[in-house]
């Protein structure tokens, strides 16, 4: 389906989606042994609306009672005691869950001999590392849905760009991007570097209560992101936005004006950050002086490299609309003459001449 803003939405939800029961229950499996800082688990704890708190508490009408495995976030001492649940599922013991991954996946193909790139625990009966990719094949399949948070996870990120040793791609690669999880879910995909706590705490939100058969499935655009938060791009929500419109360019950092040309991919990157703020509303990079890298689409870093330097059609697009936005910052400023002085009757002298007529007749 095309949207009035000319993007593709692509619509994911299966049929049948409304004619189930919800769940009263449910795990979130979180696995962050991708190739990963654990930078998204850190992120996602600032969000307060809701709060990864809320949820887990019970706080928030109409959800199901979740139980979060998260190593950053875990009560457990660790060892055997946290990875349990994990197994339990893995063996077929343990649903529904939601399995999130956090970090790119490697390519374990690619070895020669023995070695692994990133393990989650040990093989109980051999006492080798069980891999990320063991995991992946072993709950991706049983899982209620799947999650990618963050854009290592989503789609490779720092660790999949040219020259990497270790064939690292996003989960819909690994998986294939026509995957369906048990409750015929595609791969849920949450871009950012790290993710924004709101855009990924909202649309777990939603799955949680699609999973209560209270919600439709999130709808998603072709590259499985949802579809509301990555619609519009970071230059529509961007507070410099009316700078461009006047071919008023920053040239350096310091400067409150568009940052286009000094290598902001603002215009062309999905991403509401600006829009959304980073922590309870402030911040977002372009509003605190920072670039947009693209940190949220599929071909970061890559695309985007060298950063700080003017986008491609950076150039050309400024150029075409220099003598446009010249014309319109001096029909503005004729205008804001105009604007900011007072209307002559506003006065204290000994007439009125307002125009009020006490002896107007309709």
């Amino acid at each position: 389906m095309t949207t009035a803003s000319g993007t593709t939405e692509v619509s994911r939800e299966p049929e049948g989606a409304h004619e189930r029961a919800g769940f009263d229950e449910i795990h979130i499996l979180w696995i962050s042994e991708g190739m990963s800082c654990d930078g998204d688990t850190v992120s996602m704890t600032a969000s307060d609306q809701p709060a990864i708190e809320d949820i887990v508490l019970g706080l928030i009408p109409g959800l199901p009672k979740v139980h979060l495995y998260n190593k950053v976030l875990s009560p457990s001492l660790g060892g055997e005691d946290f990875l349990a649940p994990f197994r339990a599922a893995a063996a077929g013991e343990l649903f529904p869950f939601i399995l999130v991954i956090e970090g790119s996946v490697p390519n374990q193909n690619i070895i020669e001999g023995d070695g692994y790139w990133t393990s989650f625990g040990n093989d109980l009966e051999t006492g080798e590392p069980l891999t990320l990719n063991w995991w992946i094949d072993q709950l991706a399949p049983k899982a209620w849905a799947v999650v990618a948070a963050g854009t290592c996870a989503t789609y490779g990120g720092i660790h999949a760009m040219a020259g990497n040793p270790t064939g690292s791609m996003g989960l819909a690669d690994y998986l294939g991007w026509d995957f369906r999880s048990q409750g015929a879910l595609p791969i849920v995909n949450v871009p950012g570097c790290p993710i924004q706590p709101e855009n990924f705490m909202e649309t777990l939100t939603w799955v949680l209560y699609h999973a209560a058969g209270t919600a439709p499935p999130p709808p998603l655009d072709e590259m499985l992101r949802p579809q509301w938060l990555f619609g519009k791009t970071v230059h529509e929500g961007c507070d410099r936005a009316a700078y461009y419109e006047q071919a008023d360019f920053a040239k350096d950092y310091n400067s409150p004006k568009c940052q286009v040309k000094v290598g902001c991919w603002g215009p062309v990157v999905n991403c509401n950050v600006p829009k959304r703020g980073w922590m309870a509303g402030i911040g977002g990079c372009p509003n605190v002086g920072g670039i947009c890298i693209g940190c949220t689409m599929p071909g970061f870093p890559d695309t985007f490299m060298p950063f700080m330097d003017e986008p491609t059609g950076g150039s050309l697009s400024s150029m075409l609309i220099r003598p446009y936005g010249a014309f319109i910052r001096r029909m503005r400023g004729i205008t804001s003459m105009a604007v900011n002085r007072e209307p002559k009757w506003r006065h204290n002298r000994h007439e009125l001449t307002s125009g009020y007529d006490p002896h107007w007749r309709a």
